[in-house]
C-alpha cells in the first residue's frame, strides 16, 4: 500500500501532501467525497468548449451554453443523444456501453437521486454538461465507465429573461410544456430562477412468448399480447443566488425541486398453447403515483493572494415516492381469479459536507486536498394484497430502513512539467458503511477503497493542437442499496404456495456484496482543427475484480413451503473490458474536400468498438451485461442565412445505431437483444435574436425493443422467453422568446 501512495506524495513536493499521505496510511475513515470544482469560463466565441477540453489535465469534455442553446432541444436527453460515446437507453446515459452503476450521473457534483430522469430536465435549466471518461481523485473515481455531471444554471452577470412554450403529440394525445428563466444582478447579489412544467404521453404494444414449466412441472407455452398506455406531468425549478462579499469572498445558494405524477393503464391477454393455464389469462391493470425531490446546497469560497483557494460546501436532499397498482384477472373459464393491490412508498434523506483547499506551488503547479462526508437514510414500505391476503407474510407491510455513511479524503497534484508535458496525480480513499433493519433482519456492510490515479499529457507541437493523453487509474463501483437488502420480490406468475421454474425466479438482495474494483489503462490522440473541429481516437482497458452479477439458485426460502428458484447478486471472480473510440466533428469546410464543402454545414460522427469477457462463464458471448459489441452515431446541422445579421434557418438530424447481440449470462442462460436505431430530426427558425421557432420529430424509425432469454439446464428441456415492446414517434413544436 505504501508503494502505491509514494509516487503521489513524492510528486506533490509539499508538506500538505505528505501530511495527507501519512494520514491515509494511519487509517483515517474514508469514503465518497464530492466534486472538486474547476473554474470554467464560458465564452460566446466559437470553440470555447473545445478550448476548455484541450486545456483540461484529464479527459473531460465540457458542453456549455453554446451547445445547449444551439439546436433548441427540449430535454437534456436530446442533448446527450448527439454527444460522442454517449448512449441513451430508457432515458439513462451510458458511457463505453456500460450503465447499471458503471456510469455515474451527478447533479452539481452530487449523485442523482433514485427516480430522477433527464427526460424531464430542460436544457434551459443547465449551465453546462461535463463528461469525464477517465477517473479523477474527485467523485468520478466512483465510476468505472465515466461520469456525467449536470451543472445547473448559474446566476447571470447581466439581466436574462426568456420564455419557451411547446406543443407536442406523443403516441395518442397532445402534450403541453413551458419553461422560463428570470435572472438579474442587484449590486453584489445576482440571482436566477429557471422554471419548467411539462407533460408526457406514451403507448406501447407488448408481446411475449414463454416456454417454461407450469405449476405441475410440465411443459408450458404461453403467448401474451398486451397494451401499455402511460402519461403524466410535472415541474422543476432550480433557483440560484450568489453573494459577492468582496473580490476574495463569495457565497452561493443552489436550490432544486422536482415533482412528477405518473399513470399507467393497460391489459394483457394470454393464449395457452401447451400445458396448464395460469391463474389468470385475461388481466387489466391501472396504476398511478408521484415522485418528488428537494435539494439545497450552500457553497462558501475564499481566495487569497498568490492563488490559494478554499471551498466549503454543505447540503441536504429529501426525496419521496408513492405508487399504487390495481390488477384484476379472469381465468380460462371467464371467472374472476385475481385481485392484486400493490402499494408502496419510499423516503430518502441525505446530508452532505465537503471542501477543497488548493495552493499553487508555482506558475504551473497546483496542489489540492479535500474531503467529503455523506449521511443518507432510506425508508421503504411495500405491500401486495392478493385475493384478500398478503402475498409475502412477514415482508409485506413491514418497513425497511437503511443508513449509509460515506466519508472520503483526497489529494491531487496538477503539474505542467515542461511546455509540452503535464501530469495529474491523485489519491482517493473512501469508507462506506451501510446498516439496515427490516423483515430480513439487520444488515451490516462495510467496505474501504483506495484509488491511486495518474494522468499524463503530451503536446506533439508547440501550438498544442495535437495532443496525446494516457492514464493509469483505479476506480470502483459500489453495490446499490437495493442489491444489498435481502428483501424478496416474488415472481407473481407462480404463487408462493408452489414451485417456480428456473427461468422465472424470485429476486432478493445480498448483504455480503463488496464493491467492484477496476484497474484502467487509457490512451488517446486528439487533434484540434483551426475552425473548432476535433478528431480523436483512443483505446481503453478495464480489469474488474469482484464483478457483481445475478445468479439463480434453487433455495429453501422463508417465504415459501417448497424450494424456489431465486436470483440474487453475487461477486464473481472478475471480468475485463477493452474498447476503441473514434470521434470526428467540425465544419464541412475543414472536414471535406473543397469541392464537396457546403457553407454553414456542420458534421459529427462517432464509432465505438467494445470487447469484454467474464471469468468463469463459457464463451463465446460471455461479455459484460448490456455492453453492445459496437455503436455508432452520425449527424449534421445546416445553417441557412446570416446568423449574426438576421433571421436564419437551421435544420439537422441525428442517428444512433446499436446492433443486435447475444450475452451469455451464465453457463446455462443467455439473452439476445435486437438492433436499436434512433433517428431524430429538427428545424429551428431564428426569427430574430430574441425569438425562435422549433419543429422536431423524435424516433422517426420507431424501432421497438425485442429480447430473447434462453435457459438450457444441464438436466431438462430448453426454456425461453421472448419479449417485445413497440415504440411510437413523437412530434413537437416550440417557441422561445428572450426579452
Amino acid at each position: 500500500m505504501r508503494d502505491a501512495l509514494s509516487p503521489a506524495i513524492a510528486m506533490a513536493r509539499h508538506p500538505l501532501a505528505l501530511a495527507a499521505g501519512l494520514a491515509l496510511l494511519g487509517g483515517l475513515p474514508v469514503a465518497a467525497f464530492g466534486q472538486a470544482t474547476q473554474q470554467v469560463e464560458i465564452s460566446a466565441q466559437p470553440g470555447g468548449d473545445t478550448e476548455q477540453r484541450r486545456r483540461d489535465p484529464v479527459a473531460r469534455t465540457v458542453y456549455g451554453r453554446e451547445e445547449l442553446d444551439k439546436y433548441g432541444d427540449t430535454s437534456v436527453s436530446d442533448v446527450l443523444k448527439r454527444l460522442p460515446g454517449v448512449n441513451m437507453q430508457a432515458g439513462n446515459p451510458r458511457l463505453r456501453g456500460l450503465g447499471a452503476g458503471y456510469t455515474l450521473l451527478l447533479i452539481n457534483g452530487d449523485p442523482a437521486p433514485p427516480g430522477f430522469s433527464l427526460d424531464n430536465l430542460s436544457p434551459g435549466q443547465v449551465e453546462r454538461i461535463e463528461v469525464t471518461r477517465g477517473p479523477t481523485a474527485e467523485h468520478s473515481a466512483r465510476a468505472v465507465a465515466g461520469t456525467l455531471n449536470i451543472i445547473l444554471r448559474e446566476a447571470p452577470r447581466s439581466r436574462q429573461r426568456e420564455l419557451g412554450m411547446r406543443l407536442g403529440y406523443q403516441a395518442w394525445a397532445p402534450t403541453l410544456a413551458a419553461n422560463g428563466q428570470w435572472g438579474d444582478r442587484d449590486g453584489r447579489l445576482s440571482y436566477t430562477l429557471p422554471v419548467a412544467v411539462y407533460q408526457w404521453r406514451g403507448q406501447a404494444d407488448t408481446f411475449s412468448d414463454r416456454r417454461s414449466l407450469d405449476v405441475n412441472n410440465a411443459a408450458q407455452q404461453l403467448r401474451v399480447n398486451g397494451l401499455d398506455q402511460f402519461w403524466g406531468g410535472g415541474f422543476n425549478l432550480s433557483p440560484r443566488l450568489s453573494w459577492k462579499f468582496s473580490e476574495t469572498e463569495s457565497l452561493n445558494l443552489q436550490l432544486f425541486a422536482q415533482r412528477n405524477n405518473f399513470n399507467n393503464r393497460g391489459f394483457s391477454d394470454t393464449e395457452v398453447l401447451q400445458g396448464a393455464a395460469p391463474t389468470s389469462v385475461n388481466e387489466r391493470f391501472v396504476s398511478g403515483g408521484h415522485w418528488q425531490m428537494q435539494r439545497a446546497n450552500l457553497q462558501w469560497v475564499r481566495r487569497w493572494g498568490g492563488g490559494a483557494r478554499l471551498e466549503v460546501k454543505g447540503g441536504g436532499q429529501a426525496s419521496r415516492s408513492e405508487f399504487r397498482n390495481l390488477t384484476d384477472g379472469l381465468n380460462s373459464a371467464g371467472l374472476p381469479s385475481l385481485a392484486r393491490d400493490t402499494t408502496g412508498n419510499n423516503r430518502e434523506l441525505s446530508l452532505t459536507s465537503g471542501g477543497k483547499f488548493s495552493q499553487p506551488l508555482g506558475e504551473a503547479h497546483t496542489l489540492a486536498l479535500g474531503w467529503d462526508v455523506e449521511y443518507k437514510r432510506r425508508r421503504e414500505l411495500r405491500s401486495v394484497i392478493e385475493n384478500g391476503a398478503q402475498q409475502l407474510l412477514g415482508y409485506d407491510g413491514q418497513p425497511f430502513e437503511a443508513d449509509v455513511q460515506r466519508s472520503a479524503v483526497f489529494v491531487q497534484d496538477e503539474w505542467e512539467l515542461a511546455p509540452r508535458w503535464s501530469t495529474y496525480l491523485g489519491l482517493r480513499a473512501e469508507r462506506i458503511a451501510i446498516t439496515s433493519a427490516g423483515g430480513d433482519g439487520t444488515l451490516l456492510n462495510t467496505s474501504q477503497v483506495v484509488t491511486p490515479i495518474w494522468h499524463i499529457n503530451h503536446k506533439l507541437s508547440a501550438t498544442g493542437r495535437d495532443l496525446v493523453r494516457a492514464s493509469l487509474t483505479r476506480s470502483y463501483k459500489a453495490p446499490e442499496l437495493n442489491a444489498l437488502m435481502a428483501r424478496p420480490s416474488l415472481n407473481s406468475s407462480y404463487p408462493v404456495s408452489g414451485a417456480n421454474p428456473q427461468i422465472a425466479p424470485d429476486r432478493t438482495g445480498n448483504p455480503a456484496l463488496k464493491p467492484e474494483l477496476a484497474t484502467g489503462l487509457d490512451i488517446a490522440f486528439e487533434k484540434y482543427l483551426p475552425q473548432g473541429g476535433v478528431f480523436s481516437i483512443g483505446g481503453f482497458h478495464r480489469g474488474i475484480n469482484g464483478l457483481i452479477r445475478n445468479q439463480t439458485s434453487l433455495l429453501t426460502v422463508p417465504w415459501a413451503l417448497v424450494p424456489r428458484w431465486v436470483s440474487q447478486p453475487v461477486n464473481l471472480a472478475g471480468a475485463s473490458s477493452t474498447g476503441v473510440e473514434l470521434e470526428l466533428k467540425g465544419r464541412a469546410e475543414e472536414l471535406l474536400p473543397a469541392g464537396w464543402a457546403v457553407k454553414g454545414l456542420s458534421l459529427r460522427a462517432s464509432a465505438s468498438l467494445y470487447r469484454s469477457t467474464v471469468d468463469g462463464i463459457t464463451g463465446p458471448d460471455n461479455r459484460l451485461e448490456q455492453q453492445q459489441p459496437w455503436s455508432a452515431t452520425a449527424g449534421f446541422d445546416h445553417v441557412v442565412g446570416q446568423v449574426l445579421s438576421g433571421p436564419h434557418l437551421t435544420y439537422g438530424a441525428s442517428l444512433a445505431w446499436t446492433p443486435g447481440y447475444r450475452t451469455q449470462q451464465s453457463n446455462d442462460q443467455a439473452q439476445t437483444t435486437v438492433q436499436l436505431r434512433t433517428l431524430d430530426a429538427y428545424t429551428l427558425w431564428a426569427i430574430s435574436r430574441q425569438t425562435s421557432l422549433r419543429l422536431a420529430v423524435n424516433d422517426l424509425l420507431a424501432d421497438g425493443t425485442r429480447n430473447l432469454t434462453e435457459l438450457q439446464p444441464a438436466l431438462g428441456d430448453l426454456q425461453s422467453t421472448l419479449n417485445s415492446r413497440s415504440s411510437r414517434r413523437s412530434f413537437q413544436a416550440g417557441l422561445l422568446v428572450k426579452f
